[in-house]
């Protein structure tokens, strides 16, 4: 598949999504964007915004199969993976599967589940697996997790161990929609849900296809350079206490092919770098107090980093 074809049809997937999330076109972009590199979303938000709307639009313009999973304190690990039930019309043991077993998968409020059951989600993120009974059985493909979390009301949780923060590939956010945007949206549902009229933009093999063509967009050694020099200056920040991890390193690179596709490239120039930087690293590095202490945030301080750290000149 070639770049323009990725454009056209990357595009075609952020409009046929923003029917429903309105006014929201970067948030949904940089969906689309996580999941042309086959990685998961970590949406950090208050109640009511459109997290659940957003993952079932992208699950039915991708004629994907979606699937919720409501975490709570009481969800143990096979509510999730699934497990042996006895049948016993052949009196054998045979596997039902959970609710992991989608395309695209819902997380409701991931930190209201104890750490037993977060870590469940593991293995299934990174390995597209899920292992239950001695038994490793693959995930359907695509597969893309949709994790929410309200970053407001902490009581009861528990927060997400840097290890699974990790996991995902970017950190987006809705917010509340301006006013003439909630006005339209009122005016959308008044009679009905828009989701109804979402259609498939394409089949699930076609992202299979362009979640590969994307790789192979062209990085120079300098843009290489230029990454690491970008999570190396999280790790020796004074405003930080951790840096990014080298996994950091190679999702900032894979979510720069992908943005340089979208916009029809076919090599990655600096600015694709700059403009998803703070998505995917801002939930890997631990603020200072003192910042905290002053309401700044993780992604206003990787915008600074940018600013400092030399960028090489483009290379075709």
């Amino acid at each position: 598949m070639k770049v323009n074809q990725i454009e056209e049809k990357a595009q075609a997937l952020v409009d046929e999504v923003e029917r429903v999330i309105v006014g929201k076109r970067d948030t949904v972009q940089r969906a689309v964007l996580s999941l042309l590199c086959n990685g998961h979303v970590l949406l950090e938000d208050i109640p009511g915004v459109g997290k659940t709307t957003l993952a079932k639009a992208l699950a039915k313009s991708i004629g994907g199969e979606f699937r919720r999973i409501q975490f709570t304190p009481d969800l143990l690990p096979s509510d999730i993976t699934g497990g042996s039930i006895f049948n016993q019309k052949n009196s054998e043991f045979e596997f039902r599967a959970g609710p992991i077993f989608g395309n695209v998968v819902l997380v409701d409020e991931i930190n209201r589940a104890t750490p037993k059951t977060q870590s469940a989600l593991l293995e299934a993120m990174e390995e597209r697996q899920v292992t239950t009974d001695g038994q490793t059985r693959a995930l359907p493909r695509p597969f893309f997790v949709i994790a929410t979390q309200n970053a407001i009301e902490m009581t009861g949780t528990y927060p997400l161990p840097e290890a699974q923060m990790d996991r995902f590939f970017c950190r987006l956010s809705l917010g509340y929609p301006g006013r003439e945007d909630e006005a339209a949206i009122l005016g959308q549902q008044q009679v009905s849900h828009p989701i109804e009229l979402v259609n498939r933009v394409f089949p699930p093999e076609e992202m299979i296809e362009m979640q590969t063509a994307v790789r192979d967009v062209f990085v120079h050694e300098t843009i290489r350079e230029y990454i690491v020099d970008v999570v190396r200056a999280t790790r020796e920040s004074n405003l930080l206490l951790m840096g990014a991890s080298p996994r950091g390193s190679l999702h900032l690179m894979r979510a720069s092919q992908a943005n340089a596709a979208m916009h029809g490239s076919e090599f990655v120039r600096p600015d694709d770098i700059k403009a998803v930087a703070a998505a995917v690293l801002g939930h890997r590095v631990l603020a200072r107090a003192e910042l905290r202490a002053k309401g700044q945030t993780t992604d206003e301080v990787i915008q600074r980093l940018l600013d400092e750290v030399p960028a090489p000149i483009p290379v075709a």
